[in-house]
């Protein structure tokens, strides 16, 4: 009998989450959490997976702005200065995930035996998930829209904190938005414009958004700010290093980020 080329075949895949088509948690957030919930230290956590402490919170960035609780938070005070803790959610997300991954293997291995035979196996199917390049993706919920000829005004809530985008009335009757409806507001870095809190400024931006610079990472030409929104969401902010000079930006320091209402894109799951 001649050998056929079914019978070497085998699968493999590790399991991720995701959310309004975005990444949300696999294998290496799971341990990134676990680790934090051991060290009580997101710095701990991700010297021990061998991840860099930037890589670290952007990871919890990324989960904490798509949650609807946050997964992880800090812990301010007490004789160590405070540290970083898991929220009831965090736990119940490493509990959920772990549960699907023992599904996802036992899937594996059904799957496995039955690609071992062609004939009884017709259809590989996959899906193709849609990546974008906003680096700020906010979980919030729509409490107004006001309609207009051409364009429509849509209010989210974001953890407390309104934030207004201005998409086309056609927008909004493709997504099926109306009040109370779960939206993702999706906002590119560069378009984000700090300012100091106690700067006075008269600006066109329909948001300000205020909160604590969490904090900054100067590249060669631009520097990479994360302000953690009163809220609770955090948002980061591409500028020139320059102006980050000028604005004399530092850690633990106030900071407002101006928005304008047409730079926000507003998405929904399915």
């Amino acid at each position: 009998m001649p050998h056929r080329i079914d019978q070497d075949l085998d699968t493999s895949a590790k399991l991720q989450l995701e959310m309004n088509q975005s990444r949300f948690a696999g294998h290496g957030r799971i341990d990134l959490l676990r680790r934090i919930g051991e060290t009580g230290s997101i710095s701990q956590a991700a010297k021990s997976i061998r991840m860099s402490y930037k890589q670290a919170w952007d990871a919890v960035d990324a989960m904490n702005n798509l949650s609807a609780q946050p997964l992880v938070r800090r812990r301010t005070g007490g004789r160590h200065g405070g540290g970083t803790e898991l929220t009831d959610e965090g736990t119940r997300l490493i509990a959920v995930y772990e549960a699907a991954e023992q599904e996802h293997l036992r899937f594996l291995e059904r799957l496995g035996k039955s690609i071992k035979d062609f004939d009884h196996f017709h259809t590989l199917l996959g899906i193709l998930n849609m990546k974008v390049s906003a680096r700020n993706h906010l979980r919030g919920i729509v409490t107004s829209i006001k309609p207009g000829a051409v364009n429509a005004e849509v209010t989210l809530d974001i953890s407390g904190t309104p934030l207004v985008a201005i998409i086309t009335e056609e927008s909004v009757n493709t997504l099926g938005l109306k009040q109370g409806a779960e939206a993702f507001a999706l906002i590119k870095a560069s378009f984000v414009i700090l300012c100091t809190e106690d700067g006075g400024l008269k600006t066109s931006a329909r948001n300000r958004l205020c909160g604590t610079i969490d904090h900054i990472t100067e590249g060669a030409i631009n520097s990479e700010v994360i302000l953690a929104l009163d809220g609770g969401a955090r948002i980061a902010a591409i500028i020139t290093n320059e102006s980050a000079r000028e604005l004399d930006l530092k850690v633990g320091e106030r900071a407002c980020a101006l928005i304008k209402a047409p730079h926000i894109i507003l998405a929904v799951s399915d």
